[in-house]
């Protein structure tokens, strides 16, 4: 007898044909075959929202084939992945290969954590029906995410401009990023100063701070009160009042998830969440390994679950013993919950599928950023399972005429877990020192802070973010933070999201009319339905309906009310040089431009850039438009294009001349010394590149200034706030 096994991909088919014999055929689905048709709603409202599905174009020479295979197995298993979109795709194919004629097959559905000879085998061993309830799951998030988009995206259209769509994890993300921005842009600075004293003992040196009563560091308004008290300490006597020792115990973190995983790649190794996501699907899919036979490396991706399964702890205490020795085991396993709502403990979390592969065992075998991945994966895991690392925290406070000082400082006394990821390096011992004993303060001096504004959203802490608020799974984080990006609401600056000005407006009209659409505890809830349904706890149509009947009424009554020239329009100062009439600010699908407010019989336009034009960038752009068109003698004028502004001829389309705007910065590339010109991105953002491009890809934010940074050297830049490093966090002190 000869089964068909099936799975999505070829790397995964590829690995599981190493593991099964003859009496099976290995083949790939390439993911879903049949999805809603694009071209209509294809949800039956009256009839309790029944999904019309159909075949997806580019999979129909896939199934031909897979029904051939199917025509000469005795069976068919189902080998996809373990979550809702893997049961989802395994009863997708069901459909699609059963709905011929023909009697049909037996059919098995297995799933394992892991890509390994001894899991498949396991699976083979224990097949089981197709979960309905995990199917429900999937085709109510399908039902509910099509609803919200078909249903709102139009009332976008005809209320801000045609393109945009909206989504129901969509935009609550992209109303994080808004209102994010609008923080950091109602923040106010408060500049204070702290003073920090360097304290001779012996031949070492004690850092320490002034503090107040309540033995926190004196934060000091007045920049000469601080100076005034700095110098009255430096070169003065001190006591040491007290000296308290305590010992404490550093847990070692747990291992990692989706979301942590996404987080460390970005902080640790500078991954996008895709990215990360990618690699991670190769290793678990299984890599060709240079030199061996390919196979699974870690665990499951896709997860929330922070357990390890009982023969995974084992294998890590073994060789936490054999190579570490035995004072690095804890004294019972250690066991890691989670705290976050809708966390699905019956998966794993991310680890290796054998933890005697090191890291460094597969140098040279698989590429460097397969290799990083691991390592991350690899050494938290087995971290995870070390003993606490012990730590000593040494507390002095000392006193003298002007002020109290207090110096803290940590030793390692056992690196535990830290030996296999951690820093022990951070933890530094304070001099030998002794109550009551006198010393001299060798130098003192004030220090400047200021208060600051969040920072924006990186990939990194905006996953954080919606883990924290239940926005989302961890299946859905990287795909949504792509699409807020190419549906042009955000923009990403040096690894930041930044909101463009359509999701300002997308926002308030949604928060002003659809409060629920992009209500945090809404999306959270609806998210815990989808993981009752999955349970079998709830009825998926019911929590469809729920949601569906009021959000129809309200789209159906709000609609009349929205006013799209309130939304898109903003009045200015400004007067049409056409026909002398007022000119607002709009907003269009490549962002904003002024516009006369007789369109259409004055047809005046004009681009609007975020940095306005300085008197010296008017005049070169003036002085490039003053020249008549060279093809047709026509009149030339600054054009607003679907990537950003540029010079085009007045009687277009019957002439179609266009040059780029080429202002050039006031310094030359710092790197190969070609003019630095004002460019515009795909998204239209300005930014400033090297005229030598594709040579010299040298490219700013903001504009060049003849300056360099203080602190390290590179390309200062212009800012709104002063000039400031293009590299480090330096900038200019007013």
């Amino acid at each position: 007898m000869k089964k068909l096994v099936i799975v999505e991909s070829p790397a995964k088919a590829r690995t599981l044909g190493q593991y099964l014999g003859g009496d099976f055929v290995v083949r790939a689905s390439y993911g879903h075959v049949r999805d809603l048709p694009s071209s209509e709603l294809a949800i039956d409202v009256e009839k309790n929202y029944q999904p019309k599905y159909q075949l997806i174009p580019k999979a129909k020479k896939v199934l031909t084939e897979l029904r051939r295979e199917m025509g000469q197995a005795d069976g068919l298993v189902l080998a996809t992945d373990l979550d809702r979109e893997g049961e989802a795709i395994a009863w997708h194919l069901t459909e699609a290969l059963n709905s011929g004629k023909g009697k049909a097959k037996p059919i098995e559905r297995i799933t394992f954590h892991e890509i390994t000879k001894a899991a498949v085998e396991e699976a083979l061993k224990h097949p089981r029906a197709l979960n309905s309830d995990l199917i429900d799951a999937q085709q109510a998030r399908r039902v509910l995410d099509r609803l919200v988009g078909y249903k709102l995206s139009p009332l976008l259209w005809k209320k801000v401009y045609r393109g945009l769509s909206a989504g129901r994890v969509q935009s609550v993300t992209v109303r994080l990023i808004v209102e994010r921005e609008r923080e950091i842009s109602a923040f106010k600075t408060r500049r204070f100063y702290t003073i920090e004293a360097e304290i001779k003992v012996g031949n070492e040196i004690l850092k320490a701070y002034v503090i107040d009563q309540k033995n926190t560091p004196l934060e000091l308004l007045d920049k000469a009160k601080a100076e005034s008290l700095a110098k009255k300490l430096t070169d003065s006597a001190v006591r040491v009042d007290s000296r308290e020792e305590k010992e404490s115990l550093v847990q070692a973190a747990p291992p990692l998830i989706t979301s942590t995983l996404q987080q460390r790649a970005a902080g640790d190794l500078r991954f996008s969440a895709k990215k990360t996501m990618k690699i991670a699907q190769d290793l678990y899919e299984g890599l060709e390994i240079t030199g061996q036979e390919s196979g699974g490396l870690i665990t499951y991706m896709r997860t929330d679950s922070h357990q390890l399964a009982d023969q995974a702890v084992k294998q890590a205490a073994e060789l936490i013993s054999t190579q570490f020795g035995q004072k690095y085991l804890p004294v019972n396993p250690n066991k890691h919950e989670r705290k976050v709502r809708g966390a699905q403990e019956a998966h794993e979390a991310i680890r290796p599928t054998d933890f005697t592969i090191s890291p460094d065992s597969l140098t040279g075998k698989i590429s460097k950023d397969h290799q990083n991945l691991y390592r991350l994966i690899w050494e938290v895991a087995l971290a995870s399972q070390m003993a606490p690392a012990k730590v000593k925290t040494t507390t002095v406070i000392l006193s003298g005429s002007a002020a109290k000082l207090l110096g803290r400082g940590r030793e390692l006394i056992f690196d535990g877990h830290l030996k296999v990821a951690g820093d022990p390096d951070k933890y530094q011992s304070l001099p030998p020192i002794k109550e009551g004993q006198s010393l001299t303060v060798k130098n003192c001096h004030s220090v400047e802070h200021q208060t600051e504004p969040p920072a924006r959203y990186s990939e990194a802490s905006l996953v954080k973010e919606m883990e924290q608020l239940g926005i989302g799974r961890p299946s859905t984080y990287a795909p949504t933070m792509s699409t807020i990006v190419e549906r042009g609401y955000v923009s990403r600056k040096t690894g930041r999201f930044i909101p463009e000005p359509v999701a300002e407006v997308v926002t308030d009209l949604l928060k002003e009319n659809f409060s629920d659409i992009v209500d945090y505890q809404f999306t959270a809830k609806m998210e815990d339905d989808l993981d009752e349904i999955a349970a079998g706890k709830k009825e998926w149509q019911t929590v469809i309906d729920e949601f569906y009947r009021p959000f129809i009424k309200n789209l159906t009554t709000k609609e009349a009310g929205i006013d799209k020239k309130e939304l898109t329009e903003e009045a200015t100062d400004k007067k049409c040089p056409e026909c002398g009439a007022p000119v607002v600010l709009k907003l269009g699908r490549y962002g904003q431009f002024y516009a006369c407010t007789r369109y259409p019989e004055c047809k005046h336009s004009a681009p609007y850039l975020e940095d306005e034009f300085n008197k010296q960038e008017q005049r070169q752009i003036a002085s490039e438009i003053s020249d008549p068109c060279p093809k047709c003698g026509g009149k030339l004028s600054v054009k607003a294009g679907r990537f950003g502004e540029f010079i085009g001829c007045d009687n277009y389309p019957k002439c179609k001349f266009t040059k780029p705007i080429t202002i050039a910065a006031t310094v030359k590339c710092p790197n190969c010394g070609g003019d630095l010109v004002r460019k515009t991105s795909r998204r239209g953002k300005v930014f400033w590149g090297c005229a030598n491009y594709p040579k010299c890809q040298t490219a700013f934010w903001d504009e060049p200034i003849e300056q360099k940074c203080p602190k390290c050297g590179s390309q200062v830049v212009k800012k709104k706030a002063g000039p400031a490093c293009s590299q480090c966090d330096w900038k200019e002190e007013k």
